[in-house]
């Protein structure tokens, strides 16, 4: 069973990555791109994602790889996850992002039913020079007890600079599961409102997701201290 950790004292307000206007007011990039055009406008003060329990699922030294779906079913989900300086706002170049979920199934790789394999669902990429990393995996499972989410890491100069979970919404998960390979299992046990890490800072790491043909495309911007 996963626990909450303590989380660290200066926090995003709202999630992905919040912006505050020279104005005082408030603007939430809920994509990638958004959370770069209000970067470029020199307009915008970055405050940290929330920092949420790694878990007891992660493997460390992953595959630097795009693909990470090992031939696994699922709707197909891209992530785009841009990583800035919660300081200065500015893209990092070269972080290392390090991802993992469940399957349809809600095995992780290395554990349980998933145990067989090592791998799948499980991977590395290193942002560009705009800060971005993006990922082929799919739509991720659930498992009793958690909200349907997605582990995440973030090392700068080989440093741990971020540990959270993304989450999505109720609705389109249950959208989502209405169709093989999720069917069989039903939707989740538990919503984001009943999920005990979401409901200790998982509503700041909401991704912002579109349809994209057969499958989705999600969108989220981190702040971290470099």
């Amino acid at each position: 069973m996963e626990e909450p950790i303590t989380r660290r004292g200066s926090l995003a307000k709202l999630g992905g990555l919040l912006v505050t206007a020279a104005g005082g007011s408030s603007l939430l990039a809920g994509t990638a791109e958004g959370g770069n055009r209000a970067i470029e406008t020199g307009a915008a003060q970055c405050v940290l994602t929330p920092e949420l329990t790694e878990g007891p699922y992660y493997i460390a030294g992953e595959k630097l790889r795009r693909d990470i779906r090992e031939s696994h079913p699922g709707a197909l989900l891209t992530l785009r996850l841009t990583i800035v300086n919660a300081s200065t706002c500015k893209p990092i170049k070269g972080a290392a992002v390090d991802i993992w979920h469940a399957d349809a199934a809600g095995n992780y790789s290395g554990f349980g039913g998933g145990a067989s394999s090592r791998t799948f669902l499980r991977g590395v990429q290193k942002t560009d020079k705009n800060g971005l990393a993006v990922f082929t995996t799919v739509y991720p499972g659930w498992y009793r007890g958690r909200a349907v989410h997605i582990h995440v890491k973030v090392h700068v100069g080989g440093n741990v600079v971020h540990t959270g979970q993304i989450f999505f919404s109720d609705t389109l998960s249950e959208e989502v599961y209405k169709k093989a390979p999720y069917a069989a299992r039903g939707t989740p046990d538990v919503t984001n409102a009943q999920d005990m890490i979401f409901v200790n800072g998982g509503k700041r790491g909401l991704m912002t997701v579109k349809k994209s043909g057969a499958g989705y495309v999600g969108s989220m911007s981190m702040g971290v201290h470099a």
